[in-house]
């Protein structure tokens, strides 16, 4: 079984950073993973991912600049470092797993079959 859990979230004002963490119980090494985001009454996206092949790493480019995501294949886990946060940052952020392992390609596609994490919720505000 694949189970994620992310966690680090909270209620911050713009310009501050967060770091959010996702622990995951299976072996994450040989699949695409990233983050996506959901925000209030708008469709789930793609915020940061590292391919399978390659270890190349995509990020949305409302987050480039600002985001930085990294992994730790050892301990299962994944990071993504938030600065420079805005309002349009608030959103309930996922991790996640491909289902299938090398997967190529851009890791953001939107459809493809992941494993997902309960969420944590950030919050940027004023």
């Amino acid at each position: 079984d694949v189970q994620l859990q992310a966690s680090g979230g909270g209620l911050v004002q713009p310009g501050e950073s967060l770091r959010l963490s996702c622990a995951a119980s299976g072996f994450t090494d040989g699949y695409a993973i990233g983050w996506f985001r959901q925000a209030p009454g708008k469709e789930r996206e793609g915020v940061s991912c590292i391919s399978a092949r390659g270890g190349l790493i995509y990020y949305s480019d409302s987050v480039k600049g600002r985001f930085t995501m990294s992994r730790d294949n050892a301990r299962n886990a994944m990071s993504l470092q938030m600065n420079s946060l805005t309002p349009e940052d608030t959103a309930v952020y996922y991790c996640a797993r491909d289902s299938l392992r090398y997967s190529g390609g851009n890791c953001l596609t939107r459809g493809r079959r992941r494993f997902w994490g309960q969420g944590t919720e950030v919050t940027v505000s004023s």
